[in-house]
């Protein structure tokens, strides 16, 4: 059997102990006050001594009114998120910033088709903002949740809602920007990959009133902008999920037709999803761009490719920091106004005009 638990020493016994007073003492642990280099080695030696491991971090953030914990809301399954070379890079950059602030990250997972189930989390937790990230639905049942308690919220384009203050993207105008790369390269028979429009969603064709009904923005505003430049498309699909095997799947749906059918270019939402163009491509014996030409969407980076992707670069890392420095803002007690990220068209080796021109 173990004995009673020991008291934590605290930082005045500290103090004591060096022959100093308890404010000499935290100056000399916090290392931002005038204590003689001398004084503030007999401290540390004393609470050395003592085994005083420095101020109680819970003390502290009741004293400041802060937990030092952020909670990012990530839409799905988190395995998802870090299989994705754009979600990491918004993270990485997100937490260089919290780092410097400092505060930690708390990744809290949002399930798609049941988004109330982060409630049961979120309620059992102490945080000083919430962050939803790498986009969802307009709508979230936890932000009156957060709102009820009087933590401030900041979103990647999502939700939609003045509470919320939210670092956009013109998807529509990024995706109408690539669409009419391949226009002005003369395609005509041109078809869209769509990232999921709803949590159901299956991999495979969809249409326009599939678009009327969609619960994820970015997708449907990312499908607006290709019909605006391919009104008269070569065909729509979407996948359950964005990555290289259900892009790749329904890819070949979408290729695997008549060569005077099949488009000769594919307009991908994201670089994940163009990758599994590629891979359909060559396994139906296409040559990209030669037979086809494939876009993507989002500028992540893809060393196991031998080409460059043609695509639309949001500059994830410093997206991230961006909506670090929005959070530094909010935490500060400040409002700052809703902003939109600028995302730039990166012309690679995975477009050229259709085959014949």
């Amino acid at each position: 059997m173990t004995g009673p638990r020991q008291p934590r020493p605290t930082l005045r016994e500290v103090a004591d102990a060096a022959g100093v007073s308890t404010s000499t003492a935290s100056l000399a642990f916090s290392g931002k006050g005038p204590v003689a280099v001398e004084t503030a080695q007999r401290v540390h030696a004393a609470a050395a001594r003592l085994g005083y491991a420095g101020p109680d971090p819970l003390a502290s953030s009741l004293r400041h009114g802060r937990s030092g914990v952020v909670g990012v809301v990530v839409e799905g399954r988190l395995l998802h998120a870090f299989r994705d070379p754009f979600a990491v890079s918004v993270l990485d950059g997100l937490s260089q910033v919290l780092d410097e602030i400092p505060a930690g990250m708390l990744l809290i997972a949002q399930p798609a088709g049941e988004p109330e189930r982060a409630i049961t989390q979120l309620s059992s937790t102490a945080l000083d903002a919430v962050v939803f990230s790498l986009c969802g639905p307009d709508t979230n049942p936890a932000v009156d949740h957060l709102a009820a308690r009087g933590i401030p919220m900041l979103g990647d384009g999502s939700p939609a809602d003045p509470r919320v203050v939210n670092l956009t993207l013109d998807n529509r105008g990024a995706s109408a920007a690539v669409s009419r790369h391949l226009r002005d390269l003369g395609h005509t028979r041109v078809a869209h990959l769509m990232m999921p429009l709803a949590p159901d969603s299956a991999t495979g064709p969809a249409s326009r009133a599939d678009l009327a009904s969609s619960v994820f923005v970015d997708a449907r505003d990312r499908a607006e902008g290709f019909l605006e430049v391919f009104p008269d498309h070569g065909g729509l699909a979407q996948t359950s999920l964005p990555d290289v095997e259900q892009g790749s799947a329904a890819a070949r749906q979408l290729l695997d037709r008549p060569a005077g059918e099949r488009p000769t270019a594919i307009v991908a939402q994201s670089d994940l999803l163009a990758m599994g163009v590629v891979r359909a491509a060559e396994d139906l014996g296409l040559s990209v761009p030669r037979d086809l030409s494939v876009t993507g969407f989002d500028g992540v980076e893809l060393p196991w490719f031998a080409g460059t992707l043609t695509t639309v670069d949001q500059h994830g890392l410093a997206k991230g920091r961006r909506l670090g420095e929005l959070l530094r803002q909010l935490l500060d007690g400040e409002r700052p106004a809703n902003q939109v990220q600028a995302t730039d068209l990166r012309i690679g080796t995975t477009t050229a005009p259709p085959a014949g021109r």
